[in-house]
């Protein structure tokens, strides 16, 4: 990908740096709302379905998010090591939850011991590559770490692009950019239709697991909302791929608008298992600790 115009424009940026100390708790909160609505979608207007249903339940999204967590903290600044840490992250904690809702080609990688990636241009790239932009100081090594971690799998030009865009979304969010700046970073840079509204698109929409016909239409959803609940509320209204598209628009929602409300945080917490709240809190821990990664 080349750079857009601007781009060293934006990457001179010295806006306001967010600190969110409860950082990622917006992509598990988007995966575990929109989990009952996947192939079901909402059939109410988007403010009137309950935000946590009884059913609401963690996926692969939620568990991939956390191994690459693990991945970019104990990996963090080297991107070989980066890349090894996380390929096996995700498949000891894949494996751990077998269950969560994997598509038929990843849990395949999931069970090999194999190095080679699956050339799939899926939005699980996407959607688990959150923690790169929280770790990361600036938008190149955002941009360079999506890539290299996305293509641990998903090695097709689209999978990489997906992971990219969401990832410089969430980190030019979290330094304080407009809506107007990242709607337009993110249309020139990686050539996406950011000229929409969810209205528009929600009457022709149907359930699709693309990069580029999920991702898109997950940072529209944010470039809607009024709030965090509204952005993750759009994602699951539009329909389709609903706890992904929530998981990416929820991400990108809590570095924009600040720290999830202790309701919402108490919801995801109650719906993680011991062992994933531990490793959250260890992802959080670290991420206020963590050394400068500019050197």
């Amino acid at each position: 990908m080349s750079a857009a115009p601007g781009l060293s424009c934006w990457l001179g940026w010295q806006g306001l740096h967010i600190l969110d100390e409860d950082a990622m708790l917006g992509a598990l909160a988007g995966d575990i709302i929109g989990s009952i609505y996947e192939r079901n979608p909402v059939r109410t207007d988007k403010d009137s379905f309950p935000l946590f249903s009884p059913a609401c339940r963690f996926t692969d999204d939620t568990v991939m998010t956390l191994a690459v967590a693990e991945g970019v903290r104990l990996g963090y600044g080297d991107p070989q090591k980066t890349v090894f840490i996380t390929r096996q992250s995700m498949r000891s904690l894949g494996r751990r939850y077998l269950n969560a809702g994997y598509g038929n080609r990843f849990l395949q990688w999931l069970l090999s011991d194999g190095n080679e990636p699956m050339n799939s241009y899926g939005n699980g790239s996407a959607m688990r590559t959150s923690a790169v932009a929280w770790a990361y100081d600036s938008l190149e090594e955002v941009e360079r770490y999506a890539n290299l971690i996305a293509t641990i799998t998903h090695n097709h030009p689209e999978g990489i692009k997906g992971a990219c865009a969401t990832a410089a979304a969430i980190y030019m969010a979290r330094y304080g950019f407009s809506k107007g700046d990242i709607r337009d970073y993110i249309s020139e840079r990686y050539g996406y239709n950011m000229n929409r509204r969810l209205t528009d698109i929600k009457p022709d929409y149907s359930f699709h697991v693309s990069c580029q016909e999920s991702v898109p239409e997950a940072i529209i959803a944010f470039l809607d909302s009024k709030s965090l609940e509204d952005a993750l509320r759009g994602a699951v209204w539009l329909g389709g791929d609903s706890d992904t598209q929530a998981a990416i628009a929820g991400s990108i929602a809590e570095a924009f608008y600040g720290p999830v409300p202790e309701a919402i945080e108490q919801a995801v917490r109650s719906r993680l298992d011991a062992h994933l709240n531990a490793m959250l809190n260890t992802w959080q821990n670290w991420l206020v600790h963590k050394p400068n990664s500019n050197i």
